[in-house]
Protein backbone atom coordinates (compact mmCIF):
# COMPACT_ATOMS: atom_id res chain seq x y z
CA UNK A 1 0.00 0.00 0.00
CA UNK A 2 2.82 2.89 0.67
CA UNK A 3 5.87 3.22 -0.91
CA UNK A 4 9.19 3.12 0.68
CA UNK A 5 10.35 5.11 3.44
CA UNK A 6 12.95 7.64 4.08
CA UNK A 7 15.46 7.45 7.31
CA UNK A 8 14.67 9.89 9.81
CA UNK A 9 17.83 12.27 8.58
CA UNK A 10 16.24 11.89 5.13
CA UNK A 11 12.38 12.76 6.86
CA UNK A 12 14.13 15.80 8.91
CA UNK A 13 15.64 17.35 5.37
CA UNK A 14 11.70 17.30 4.21
CA UNK A 15 10.50 18.75 6.62
CA UNK A 16 12.88 21.20 7.39
CA UNK A 17 12.96 22.85 3.38
CA UNK A 18 8.69 22.24 3.28
CA UNK A 19 9.12 24.45 6.26
CA UNK A 20 10.63 27.17 4.68
CA UNK A 21 8.40 26.92 1.97
CA UNK A 22 5.64 27.87 4.76
CA UNK A 23 7.36 30.54 5.97
CA UNK A 24 7.96 32.09 2.40
CA UNK A 25 4.27 31.56 1.06
CA UNK A 26 2.23 35.24 1.31
CA UNK A 27 -0.06 36.12 3.69
CA UNK A 28 -3.65 35.14 3.04
CA UNK A 29 -6.47 37.74 2.38
CA UNK A 30 -9.62 37.41 4.80
CA UNK A 31 -11.19 35.98 2.09
CA UNK A 32 -8.90 33.58 1.49
CA UNK A 33 -8.54 32.66 5.46
CA UNK A 34 -12.45 31.89 5.59
CA UNK A 35 -12.39 30.04 2.51
CA UNK A 36 -9.16 28.03 4.47
CA UNK A 37 -11.76 28.00 7.26
CA UNK A 38 -14.42 25.63 5.30
CA UNK A 39 -11.82 23.67 3.12
CA UNK A 40 -10.23 20.54 3.89
CA UNK A 41 -7.04 19.62 2.35
CA UNK A 42 -6.57 15.75 2.37
CA UNK A 43 -3.61 13.36 1.43
CA UNK A 44 -3.83 9.65 1.05
CA UNK A 45 -2.13 6.92 -0.50
CA UNK A 46 -4.76 6.94 -3.31
CA UNK A 47 -7.68 8.09 -4.92
CA UNK A 48 -10.94 5.63 -4.56
CA UNK A 49 -10.98 3.10 -7.31
CA UNK A 50 -14.94 3.82 -8.37
CA UNK A 51 -17.58 6.23 -6.84
CA UNK A 52 -20.13 3.41 -7.09
CA UNK A 53 -20.82 1.96 -3.84
CA UNK A 54 -21.22 -1.79 -5.30
CA UNK A 55 -17.40 -1.51 -6.37
CA UNK A 56 -15.33 -4.29 -3.91
CA UNK A 57 -14.53 -2.43 -1.25
CA UNK A 58 -11.19 -0.65 -0.64
CA UNK A 59 -9.60 1.67 1.93
CA UNK A 60 -10.31 4.12 -0.18
CA UNK A 61 -14.00 3.26 -1.11
CA UNK A 62 -15.08 2.92 2.22
CA UNK A 63 -14.13 6.44 3.18
CA UNK A 64 -15.85 7.86 0.23
CA UNK A 65 -18.90 5.66 0.69
CA UNK A 66 -18.49 7.41 4.40
CA UNK A 67 -19.11 10.77 3.59
CA UNK A 68 -21.51 10.20 0.51
CA UNK A 69 -23.82 7.50 1.09
CA UNK A 70 -26.06 7.73 3.42
CA UNK A 71 -27.45 4.98 5.35
CA UNK A 72 -30.80 3.68 7.20
CA UNK A 73 -29.42 3.46 10.62
CA UNK A 74 -26.97 4.30 12.46
CA UNK A 75 -24.89 3.81 15.86
CA UNK A 76 -25.08 6.64 18.75
CA UNK A 77 -22.00 8.42 18.93
CA UNK A 78 -20.33 8.26 22.27
CA UNK A 79 -17.03 10.22 23.41
CA UNK A 80 -14.38 7.57 24.66
CA UNK A 81 -11.91 8.74 27.48
CA UNK A 82 -9.47 9.48 24.66
CA UNK A 83 -11.13 12.42 23.66
CA UNK A 84 -12.29 10.63 20.43
CA UNK A 85 -16.34 9.98 19.19
CA UNK A 86 -16.61 5.94 18.90
CA UNK A 87 -19.98 4.10 17.41
CA UNK A 88 -21.97 3.04 20.51
CA UNK A 89 -22.60 -0.34 19.40
CA UNK A 90 -25.33 -1.32 22.06
CA UNK A 91 -27.27 1.92 20.61
CA UNK A 92 -28.62 2.30 16.96
CA UNK A 93 -30.60 5.44 15.90
CA UNK A 94 -31.90 6.11 13.08
CA UNK A 95 -30.49 8.02 9.76
CA UNK A 96 -32.84 8.29 6.47
CA UNK A 97 -35.17 6.26 8.24
CA UNK A 98 -36.56 8.38 11.29
CA UNK A 99 -38.16 5.37 12.79
CA UNK A 100 -38.04 1.40 12.33
CA UNK A 101 -39.84 -1.52 14.02
CA UNK A 102 -38.30 -5.01 14.06
CA UNK A 103 -41.15 -8.18 14.09
CA UNK A 104 -41.25 -9.99 17.07
CA UNK A 105 -39.86 -12.98 14.99
CA UNK A 106 -37.12 -11.17 13.69
CA UNK A 107 -37.95 -11.85 10.23
CA UNK A 108 -38.77 -8.40 9.34
CA UNK A 109 -38.04 -4.61 9.60
CA UNK A 110 -39.97 -1.66 8.51
CA UNK A 111 -38.64 1.42 7.91
CA UNK A 112 -40.57 5.04 8.13
CA UNK A 113 -38.55 7.37 6.16
CA UNK A 114 -37.58 10.85 6.98
CA UNK A 115 -40.05 13.29 5.44
CA UNK A 116 -38.20 16.66 3.71
CA UNK A 117 -34.37 14.63 3.00
CA UNK A 118 -32.84 15.74 0.13
CA UNK A 119 -29.80 14.72 -1.68
CA UNK A 120 -27.26 17.17 -3.29
CA UNK A 121 -29.06 17.03 -6.23
CA UNK A 122 -32.34 18.59 -4.43
CA UNK A 123 -34.18 15.46 -4.54
CA UNK A 124 -36.31 14.00 -1.92
CA UNK A 125 -36.13 10.90 -0.14
CA UNK A 126 -38.79 8.69 -0.37
CA UNK A 127 -39.66 5.04 -0.58
CA UNK A 128 -39.30 4.80 -4.62
CA UNK A 129 -35.93 5.80 -4.17
CA UNK A 130 -35.17 3.29 -1.33
CA UNK A 131 -36.60 0.70 -3.39
CA UNK A 132 -34.46 1.19 -6.44
CA UNK A 133 -31.86 1.38 -4.40
CA UNK A 134 -32.96 -2.37 -3.11
CA UNK A 135 -33.40 -3.38 -6.77
CA UNK A 136 -30.41 -2.17 -8.41
CA UNK A 137 -28.14 -3.55 -5.73
CA UNK A 138 -29.48 -6.99 -5.88
CA UNK A 139 -29.74 -7.23 -9.62
CA UNK A 140 -26.07 -6.22 -9.98
CA UNK A 141 -25.39 -9.20 -7.59
CA UNK A 142 -22.37 -7.55 -5.93
CA UNK A 143 -21.96 -5.99 -2.35
CA UNK A 144 -25.81 -5.71 -1.40
CA UNK A 145 -26.59 -8.73 -2.72
CA UNK A 146 -23.84 -10.51 -0.73
CA UNK A 147 -25.18 -9.25 2.17
CA UNK A 148 -28.92 -9.86 1.64
CA UNK A 149 -28.24 -13.92 1.28
CA UNK A 150 -25.13 -14.62 2.81
CA UNK A 151 -26.37 -13.03 6.13
CA UNK A 152 -29.81 -12.22 5.83
CA UNK A 153 -31.03 -15.81 3.64
CA UNK A 154 -32.90 -13.85 1.13
CA UNK A 155 -33.55 -15.83 -1.82
CA UNK A 156 -36.08 -13.77 -3.55
CA UNK A 157 -36.07 -9.90 -4.53
CA UNK A 158 -40.40 -9.87 -4.72
CA UNK A 159 -40.70 -12.01 -1.54
CA UNK A 160 -38.42 -9.93 1.17
CA UNK A 161 -38.90 -6.37 -0.32
CA UNK A 162 -41.93 -4.12 -0.47
CA UNK A 163 -43.20 -0.14 -0.35
CA UNK A 164 -45.59 -0.48 2.25
CA UNK A 165 -46.52 3.58 1.42
CA UNK A 166 -44.51 6.70 -0.42
CA UNK A 167 -42.30 6.64 3.54
CA UNK A 168 -42.66 3.24 4.51
CA UNK A 169 -40.61 -0.02 3.04
CA UNK A 170 -40.74 -3.64 4.40
CA UNK A 171 -37.89 -6.10 4.61
CA UNK A 172 -38.79 -9.83 5.25
CA UNK A 173 -36.65 -12.46 5.69
CA UNK A 174 -36.99 -16.14 5.87
CA UNK A 175 -35.23 -16.81 8.90
CA UNK A 176 -34.94 -14.95 12.42
CA UNK A 177 -31.69 -12.50 12.05
CA UNK A 178 -29.70 -11.38 14.97
CA UNK A 179 -28.40 -8.98 12.70
CA UNK A 180 -31.64 -7.42 10.85
CA UNK A 181 -31.04 -3.79 12.42
CA UNK A 182 -27.91 -3.74 12.40
CA UNK A 183 -26.69 -5.00 8.75
CA UNK A 184 -28.47 -1.39 7.80
CA UNK A 185 -25.62 0.53 9.56
CA UNK A 186 -22.97 -0.65 7.05
CA UNK A 187 -21.75 2.36 4.36
CA UNK A 188 -21.71 -0.44 1.77
CA UNK A 189 -25.97 -0.03 2.14
CA UNK A 190 -26.76 3.53 1.50
CA UNK A 191 -29.40 4.34 -0.47
CA UNK A 192 -29.10 6.18 -3.86
CA UNK A 193 -31.40 9.03 -5.28
CA UNK A 194 -33.15 7.03 -8.27
CA UNK A 195 -33.94 10.44 -9.57
CA UNK A 196 -30.86 11.69 -10.42
CA UNK A 197 -29.10 8.15 -11.77
CA UNK A 198 -32.22 7.40 -13.57
CA UNK A 199 -31.06 10.13 -16.46
CA UNK A 200 -27.95 8.03 -16.79
CA UNK A 201 -29.98 4.79 -17.44
CA UNK A 202 -29.27 3.30 -20.57
CA UNK A 203 -30.77 0.48 -22.43
CA UNK A 204 -27.23 -1.43 -22.08
CA UNK A 205 -26.64 0.25 -18.45
CA UNK A 206 -29.82 -0.12 -17.11
CA UNK A 207 -28.35 0.63 -13.60
CA UNK A 208 -26.46 3.54 -14.92
CA UNK A 209 -23.18 1.77 -13.78
CA UNK A 210 -21.04 3.50 -16.11
CA UNK A 211 -22.11 7.04 -14.73
CA UNK A 212 -21.86 6.14 -11.01
CA UNK A 213 -18.67 4.79 -11.80
CA UNK A 214 -17.27 8.49 -11.70
CA UNK A 215 -20.32 10.25 -10.16
CA UNK A 216 -22.10 9.84 -7.37
CA UNK A 217 -26.06 10.31 -6.19
CA UNK A 218 -26.98 10.09 -2.34
CA UNK A 219 -28.20 11.74 0.42
CA UNK A 220 -25.22 12.39 2.59
CA UNK A 221 -22.97 14.96 3.71
CA UNK A 222 -21.25 15.50 0.80
CA UNK A 223 -21.17 14.46 -3.15
CA UNK A 224 -18.53 14.15 -5.71
CA UNK A 225 -17.72 17.39 -8.35
CA UNK A 226 -14.90 16.48 -9.85
CA UNK A 227 -13.47 12.66 -10.18
CA UNK A 228 -10.16 12.72 -11.15
CA UNK A 229 -8.58 8.93 -10.42
CA UNK A 230 -4.50 8.37 -8.71
CA UNK A 231 -4.92 13.06 -8.77
CA UNK A 232 -7.99 14.09 -6.39
CA UNK A 233 -10.97 13.72 -5.50
CA UNK A 234 -13.38 16.94 -4.65
CA UNK A 235 -16.54 16.25 -2.21
CA UNK A 236 -18.70 19.37 -1.76
CA UNK A 237 -21.13 19.93 0.92
CA UNK A 238 -24.74 18.71 1.04
CA UNK A 239 -26.52 22.02 2.18
CA UNK A 240 -29.93 20.08 2.50
CA UNK A 241 -28.03 17.30 4.37
CA UNK A 242 -30.66 15.90 7.12
CA UNK A 243 -28.08 16.46 10.15
CA UNK A 244 -27.77 20.02 9.11
CA UNK A 245 -25.03 21.73 6.69
CA UNK A 246 -21.55 19.98 6.98
CA UNK A 247 -19.14 22.45 8.60
CA UNK A 248 -16.48 21.65 5.66
CA UNK A 249 -17.94 23.19 2.93
CA UNK A 250 -15.23 21.54 0.52
CA UNK A 251 -12.95 18.35 0.68
CA UNK A 252 -9.80 18.26 -1.74
CA UNK A 253 -8.41 14.89 -1.82
CA UNK A 254 -4.95 14.43 -3.18
CA UNK A 255 -3.54 11.50 -4.26
CA UNK A 256 0.12 11.18 -3.02
CA UNK A 257 1.64 7.37 -3.07
CA UNK A 258 4.86 8.10 -0.81
CA UNK A 259 3.97 8.61 2.71
CA UNK A 260 6.82 10.62 2.76
CA UNK A 261 5.86 13.06 0.49
CA UNK A 262 2.12 13.33 2.57
CA UNK A 263 4.31 13.72 6.09
CA UNK A 264 6.29 16.89 4.53
CA UNK A 265 2.88 18.28 3.01
CA UNK A 266 1.44 18.47 6.51
CA UNK A 267 4.22 19.47 7.78
CA UNK A 268 4.30 22.68 5.61
CA UNK A 269 0.72 23.33 5.73
CA UNK A 270 -0.32 22.62 2.83
CA UNK A 271 -2.85 19.19 3.29
CA UNK A 272 -4.53 19.27 6.46
CA UNK A 273 -4.55 15.83 6.82
CA UNK A 274 -1.97 12.87 6.23
CA UNK A 275 -3.57 9.10 5.80
CA UNK A 276 -2.20 5.99 6.37
CA UNK A 277 1.36 7.18 7.21
CA UNK A 278 4.46 4.67 8.56
CA UNK A 279 4.43 4.32 12.63
CA UNK A 280 7.88 5.64 12.65
CA UNK A 281 6.62 8.45 10.65
CA UNK A 282 3.88 9.70 13.20
CA UNK A 283 6.40 9.05 16.12
CA UNK A 284 8.59 11.74 14.57
CA UNK A 285 4.89 13.90 14.05
CA UNK A 286 4.10 13.80 17.45
CA UNK A 287 6.90 15.35 18.65
CA UNK A 288 6.14 18.76 15.94
CA UNK A 289 4.56 21.74 16.47
CA UNK A 290 1.26 22.51 14.98
CA UNK A 291 0.83 18.82 14.69
CA UNK A 292 -1.04 16.15 16.29
CA UNK A 293 -1.64 12.25 15.96
CA UNK A 294 -5.16 10.62 16.31
CA UNK A 295 -4.79 6.86 17.34
CA UNK A 296 -7.24 4.53 18.01
CA UNK A 297 -7.22 0.71 18.39
CA UNK A 298 -9.64 -0.44 15.91
CA UNK A 299 -10.67 -3.39 13.89
CA UNK A 300 -7.56 -4.15 11.77
CA UNK A 301 -5.81 -7.35 12.17
CA UNK A 302 -2.87 -8.20 9.91
CA UNK A 303 -1.36 -11.77 9.64
CA UNK A 304 -0.39 -14.41 7.35
CA UNK A 305 -2.11 -16.59 5.96
CA UNK A 306 -1.61 -19.82 4.87
CA UNK A 307 -3.31 -22.24 2.44
CA UNK A 308 -4.58 -25.00 4.71
CA UNK A 309 -5.11 -26.93 1.17
CA UNK A 310 -1.01 -26.76 0.27
CA UNK A 311 1.22 -29.12 2.02
CA UNK A 312 2.51 -28.54 4.55
CA UNK A 313 0.02 -26.59 5.85
CA UNK A 314 -2.43 -29.38 5.84
CA UNK A 315 -1.04 -30.42 8.67
CA UNK A 316 -1.75 -28.58 12.03
CA UNK A 317 1.21 -29.09 13.65
CA UNK A 318 3.11 -27.16 11.14
CA UNK A 319 0.98 -23.96 11.39
CA UNK A 320 1.27 -24.15 15.13
CA UNK A 321 4.67 -24.38 14.95
CA UNK A 322 5.40 -21.12 12.67
CA UNK A 323 2.94 -19.65 15.07
CA UNK A 324 5.54 -20.54 18.27
CA UNK A 325 7.91 -19.00 16.15
CA UNK A 326 6.57 -15.33 15.69
CA UNK A 327 8.69 -12.78 17.61
CA UNK A 328 6.09 -10.36 18.38
CA UNK A 329 7.56 -8.11 20.96
CA UNK A 330 10.15 -7.50 18.68
CA UNK A 331 7.18 -6.53 15.42
CA UNK A 332 5.03 -4.41 17.80
CA UNK A 333 8.33 -2.38 18.39
CA UNK A 334 10.59 -2.24 15.54
CA UNK A 335 7.56 -2.10 12.93
CA UNK A 336 4.70 -0.59 14.27
CA UNK A 337 6.80 1.69 17.05
CA UNK A 338 3.70 0.36 20.03
CA UNK A 339 0.98 1.53 17.75
CA UNK A 340 -0.74 -2.11 17.74
CA UNK A 341 -1.46 -4.83 19.60
CA UNK A 342 -0.70 -8.44 18.96
CA UNK A 343 -3.92 -10.57 17.35
CA UNK A 344 -4.93 -13.27 20.20
CA UNK A 345 -8.05 -14.17 18.42
CA UNK A 346 -10.02 -14.00 14.73
CA UNK A 347 -12.77 -12.10 16.39
CA UNK A 348 -11.50 -8.15 16.62
CA UNK A 349 -10.93 -7.25 20.15
CA UNK A 350 -13.04 -4.27 20.82
CA UNK A 351 -15.86 -6.32 19.56
CA UNK A 352 -18.91 -7.85 21.44
CA UNK A 353 -18.30 -11.76 22.08
CA UNK A 354 -14.02 -11.42 21.57
CA UNK A 355 -11.79 -13.58 24.01
CA UNK A 356 -8.49 -14.24 23.52
CA UNK A 357 -8.27 -16.58 26.76
CA UNK A 358 -7.50 -19.73 24.12
CA UNK A 359 -4.20 -17.91 22.93
CA UNK A 360 -1.54 -19.68 24.29
CA UNK A 361 1.47 -19.01 21.22
CA UNK A 362 4.80 -17.26 22.88
CA UNK A 363 8.17 -17.24 21.77
CA UNK A 364 9.04 -21.01 21.66
CA UNK A 365 11.61 -22.63 19.40
CA UNK A 366 11.79 -25.39 20.86
CA UNK A 367 8.46 -26.55 20.78
CA UNK A 368 7.91 -25.08 17.36
CA UNK A 369 11.24 -28.06 16.90
CA UNK A 370 8.86 -30.26 18.10
CA UNK A 371 5.85 -29.99 16.31
CA UNK A 372 7.79 -30.04 12.93
CA UNK A 373 9.72 -33.18 13.82
CA UNK A 374 6.00 -34.48 14.73
CA UNK A 375 5.11 -33.83 11.34
CA UNK A 376 7.68 -34.81 9.34
CA UNK A 377 9.83 -31.88 9.30
CA UNK A 378 12.28 -32.26 11.53
CA UNK A 379 14.65 -30.04 9.54
CA UNK A 380 12.26 -27.95 8.34
CA UNK A 381 11.20 -27.26 4.78
CA UNK A 382 10.99 -24.75 1.90
CA UNK A 383 7.96 -22.52 1.20
CA UNK A 384 7.15 -19.48 -0.22
CA UNK A 385 5.76 -15.84 1.96
CA UNK A 386 4.01 -13.01 -0.79
CA UNK A 387 3.43 -9.61 0.18
CA UNK A 388 2.29 -6.17 -1.47
CA UNK A 389 4.89 -4.39 -3.24
CA UNK A 390 5.23 -0.56 -1.87
CA UNK A 391 4.16 -1.96 1.81
CA UNK A 392 7.54 -0.80 3.64
CA UNK A 393 4.93 -2.66 6.97
CA UNK A 394 4.68 -5.70 5.32
CA UNK A 395 8.35 -6.12 3.79
CA UNK A 396 10.26 -5.37 7.10
CA UNK A 397 7.68 -7.73 9.10
CA UNK A 398 8.83 -10.69 6.28
CA UNK A 399 12.21 -9.81 6.81
CA UNK A 400 11.74 -10.32 10.53
CA UNK A 401 9.67 -13.83 9.89
CA UNK A 402 12.43 -14.85 7.53
CA UNK A 403 15.14 -14.97 9.89
CA UNK A 404 12.56 -16.04 12.93
CA UNK A 405 11.39 -19.02 10.70
CA UNK A 406 15.01 -20.01 9.98
CA UNK A 407 15.61 -20.78 13.33
CA UNK A 408 13.09 -23.94 13.26
CA UNK A 409 15.04 -24.75 9.42
CA UNK A 410 11.95 -23.43 7.76
CA UNK A 411 13.48 -21.58 4.59
CA UNK A 412 11.28 -18.72 3.42
CA UNK A 413 11.61 -17.26 -0.45
CA UNK A 414 10.13 -13.65 -0.15
CA UNK A 415 8.36 -12.89 -2.69
CA UNK A 416 7.48 -8.65 -3.42
CA UNK A 417 4.42 -8.73 -5.96
CA UNK A 418 2.09 -6.03 -7.44
CA UNK A 419 -1.27 -6.03 -5.39
CA UNK A 420 -3.39 -7.26 -8.00
CA UNK A 421 -0.99 -10.69 -8.80
CA UNK A 422 -1.05 -10.79 -5.07
CA UNK A 423 -5.13 -10.99 -4.81
CA UNK A 424 -5.12 -13.40 -8.15
CA UNK A 425 -2.47 -15.42 -6.43
CA UNK A 426 -4.00 -15.98 -3.00
CA UNK A 427 -7.45 -15.91 -4.43
CA UNK A 428 -6.75 -18.93 -6.75
CA UNK A 429 -4.62 -21.25 -4.14
CA UNK A 430 -1.43 -20.68 -5.98
CA UNK A 431 0.75 -19.00 -2.78
CA UNK A 432 1.09 -21.25 0.14
CA UNK A 433 1.67 -18.21 2.88
CA UNK A 434 1.09 -14.28 1.90
CA UNK A 435 0.13 -11.34 4.11
CA UNK A 436 -3.33 -9.93 4.35
CA UNK A 437 -5.19 -7.07 6.29
CA UNK A 438 -8.35 -6.48 6.58
CA UNK A 439 -11.26 -5.12 8.95
CA UNK A 440 -14.94 -6.85 9.34
CA UNK A 441 -16.69 -3.71 9.54
CA UNK A 442 -20.29 -5.17 11.60
CA UNK A 443 -19.23 -5.51 15.27
CA UNK A 444 -20.53 -9.18 15.61
CA UNK A 445 -18.69 -12.08 16.10
CA UNK A 446 -20.81 -14.51 14.22
CA UNK A 447 -20.48 -11.97 11.30
CA UNK A 448 -16.80 -11.82 11.59
CA UNK A 449 -16.68 -15.31 11.87
CA UNK A 450 -18.55 -16.02 8.87
CA UNK A 451 -16.41 -13.27 6.48
CA UNK A 452 -13.00 -15.23 7.34
CA UNK A 453 -13.87 -19.03 8.79
CA UNK A 454 -16.89 -20.37 7.46
CA UNK A 455 -15.85 -22.44 4.56
CA UNK A 456 -18.25 -21.45 2.22
CA UNK A 457 -17.09 -17.91 2.59
CA UNK A 458 -15.27 -16.18 -0.66
CA UNK A 459 -12.97 -14.89 0.93
CA UNK A 460 -11.39 -17.57 3.61
CA UNK A 461 -8.51 -17.52 1.04
CA UNK A 462 -7.16 -19.88 3.95
CA UNK A 463 -9.28 -22.34 2.95
CA UNK A 464 -9.60 -23.13 6.88
CA UNK A 465 -12.54 -25.98 7.18
CA UNK A 466 -13.81 -27.02 10.40
CA UNK A 467 -17.71 -28.85 10.13
CA UNK A 468 -17.89 -27.72 13.55
CA UNK A 469 -17.07 -24.10 13.02
CA UNK A 470 -19.32 -23.85 9.95
CA UNK A 471 -22.11 -25.37 12.13
CA UNK A 472 -21.78 -23.43 14.84
CA UNK A 473 -21.56 -19.30 12.61
CA UNK A 474 -24.63 -21.00 10.30
CA UNK A 475 -26.76 -21.20 13.76
CA UNK A 476 -25.55 -17.92 15.42
CA UNK A 477 -26.61 -15.78 11.79
CA UNK A 478 -30.09 -16.81 12.44
CA UNK A 479 -30.45 -17.48 16.40
CA UNK A 480 -32.02 -14.73 18.53
CA UNK A 481 -30.48 -16.17 21.55
CA UNK A 482 -27.93 -14.00 22.49
CA UNK A 483 -26.27 -15.53 25.31
CA UNK A 484 -26.32 -19.04 23.26
CA UNK A 485 -24.61 -17.23 20.46
CA UNK A 486 -22.13 -15.63 22.35
CA UNK A 487 -21.08 -19.00 23.92
CA UNK A 488 -21.02 -20.80 20.25
CA UNK A 489 -18.87 -17.91 19.11
CA UNK A 490 -16.34 -18.51 22.23
CA UNK A 491 -16.00 -21.87 20.84
CA UNK A 492 -15.19 -20.57 17.43
CA UNK A 493 -12.62 -18.58 18.63
CA UNK A 494 -11.15 -22.12 20.64
CA UNK A 495 -11.34 -23.96 17.66
CA UNK A 496 -9.52 -21.35 15.41
CA UNK A 497 -6.53 -20.67 17.44
CA UNK A 498 -5.81 -24.63 18.58
CA UNK A 499 -6.08 -24.95 14.56
CA UNK A 500 -3.66 -22.02 13.77
CA UNK A 501 -5.28 -21.36 9.65
CA UNK A 502 -3.05 -18.03 10.29
CA UNK A 503 0.07 -16.64 11.58
CA UNK A 504 -1.27 -14.26 14.19
CA UNK A 505 0.36 -11.13 13.92
CA UNK A 506 -1.31 -7.86 15.18
CA UNK A 507 -3.60 -5.08 15.30
CA UNK A 508 -2.65 -2.30 13.61
CA UNK A 509 -5.28 -0.15 14.67
CA UNK A 510 -5.89 3.00 13.03
CA UNK A 511 -3.89 6.61 13.00
CA UNK A 512 -4.36 9.96 11.52
CA UNK A 513 -2.02 12.56 11.41
CA UNK A 514 -3.91 16.50 11.02
CA UNK A 515 -2.49 19.98 11.84
CA UNK A 516 -3.45 21.24 15.19
CA UNK A 517 -6.15 23.32 14.38
CA UNK A 518 -8.31 20.42 13.78
CA UNK A 519 -10.83 19.21 15.84
CA UNK A 520 -14.20 16.90 15.67
CA UNK A 521 -12.00 13.61 14.74
CA UNK A 522 -13.66 10.61 15.13
CA UNK A 523 -14.04 6.76 14.35
CA UNK A 524 -15.57 4.28 12.60
CA UNK A 525 -15.17 0.37 11.84
CA UNK A 526 -14.82 0.57 8.43
CA UNK A 527 -12.02 2.60 9.61
CA UNK A 528 -12.81 5.72 7.00
CA UNK A 529 -12.77 9.65 8.09
CA UNK A 530 -16.63 11.06 8.80
CA UNK A 531 -15.51 14.87 7.35
CA UNK A 532 -18.77 16.13 8.49
CA UNK A 533 -17.79 15.25 12.22
CA UNK A 534 -14.75 17.31 11.63
CA UNK A 535 -14.42 21.45 12.42
CA UNK A 536 -11.22 23.58 10.91
CA UNK A 537 -10.52 26.31 13.83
Amino acid sequence: MFEWHPSAKVLSGLLFSASLALASAPAATPAQAQNAKSTLVVAGPRTPESLDQEYPPTEAVHELRRNVYERLLAYAPKKGEDGVTYEDFGKIVGALAESWEVGPDMKSITFHLRKGVKSAAGNELNADAVMWSFERGWNLKANFHWYMTQILKITSFESAFSKVDDYTVKVSIPNSSPLIERLWINSDLGMLDAVEIRKHVTADDPWAQRWLATNSASFGPYRVTKYSPGQEIVYEANPDYYRGAPKLKRVIFREMPTSANRVAALQAGSVDVAEYLLPRELVLLEKMPNVKVNKVFGNYIHRVEMNNDTPPFNDVRVRQALNYLVPRDDILKAVYFNTARPTRSPISEIYPGFTDQYFTYTTDVEKAKSLLAEAGFPDGFKTELGYRTGDQLEEEMAVILKSAFARAGVDITLSKLPASTLVERYSKGTIPMYFFRDMAIVPDAAYVANLWLNSASLINYSHFKSDEVDKLIDQALISTDEPKRLEGMKRVQQITVENAPWVFLVNPGYQVATRSNLGGYSWYTPNGNAWFDWTKN
